[in-house]
């Protein structure tokens, strides 16, 4: 698949744009020919990767919103405007035990990993129905179809966002816009590096059958492909991204 100029003329909303993952997906989709809507809540780093993306001839601006508040993450969709693909990325994770997950912790988790893209479906989606096309990628993970002894209430927050991905690409797939996940294992990047640390090599080859850790340009990859006509017979899939993860596929 060639993916020059595969979004030229069309916009694209990327939350959690300014680091990982997010980075990495709104620097490929602006090298696409899309105009990335970048999120963030710094403005120092949405500041930098604007200048980034346009000193490499591409096109973006920054929205800082705070999406823990419902009506920052509805002003945000606002401030975006019109777009073709939207790209729920932003999220947060802390893998605690149950009885260490206080009810802030637990509402902070849905709020952002599943509220928001609910509330920017809702406000985004419309338009493109009514325009007859669109895109819109969730960032799950994997932790949502396995088990591990921490984290519940991250997992529980991305299943749902599973689950809305499936009911979405119904609600709105017959008007032309199509919803996917994307399931990833372990990727890293500055918000895992402290948890891999040193054993970054040894945790890849006991995580997945490839041996490696996931790379943020690896899922930006797929979200390009996601976002562009190529996949134009995908919709309400979840994609698992995590180099055969040996809790499904044991080694």
């Amino acid at each position: 698949m060639s993916s020059e100029n595969t979004l030229t003329g069309s916009t694209a909303l990327v939350t959690g744009a300014t680091s990982g993952i997010g980075r990495a997906i709104a620097l490929r989709l602006a090298a696409a020919g899309a105009e990335v809507v970048l999120h963030g809540r710094s403005l120092e780093r949405g500041a930098a990767l604007v200048d980034e993306i346009v000193g490499q001839g591409g096109r973006a601006r920054f929205v800082a919103a705070d999406l823990t508040d419902a009506d920052e993450a509805l002003r945000l969709a606002s401030e975006a405007g019109e777009v073709d693909i939207l790209v729920n990325n932003a999220g947060v994770y802390e893998f605690a035990a149950t009885p260490a997950t206080d009810a802030a912790a637990f509402d902070k988790h849905i709020a952002i990993n599943t509220r928001t893209p609910f509330l920017l479906v809702g406000a985004l989606a419309p338009g493109m129905a009514g325009r007859g096309s669109g895109s819109i990628i969730t960032i799950t993970s994997n932790v949502a179809r396995i088990t591990l002894p921490v984290g519940g209430a991250y997992a529980a927050s991305k299943a749902g966002a599973e689950t809305l991905t499936r009911y979405w690409a119904s609600e709105f797939g017959g008007q032309g816009v199509r919803v996917n996940a994307i399931s990833p294992g372990a990727v890293l990047t500055e918000g895992t590096l402290p948890m891999f640390g040193d054993n970054a090599e040894a945790m890849g080859k006991a995580v997945n059958a490839r041996g490696k850790l996931g790379e943020p340009e690896e899922i930006a990859d797929i979200v390009l492909f996601l976002a562009s006509p190529n996949s134009s017979y995908i919709n309400g899939a979840v994609l698992a991204a995590d180099g055969g993860d040996l809790a499904v596929f044991p080694g």
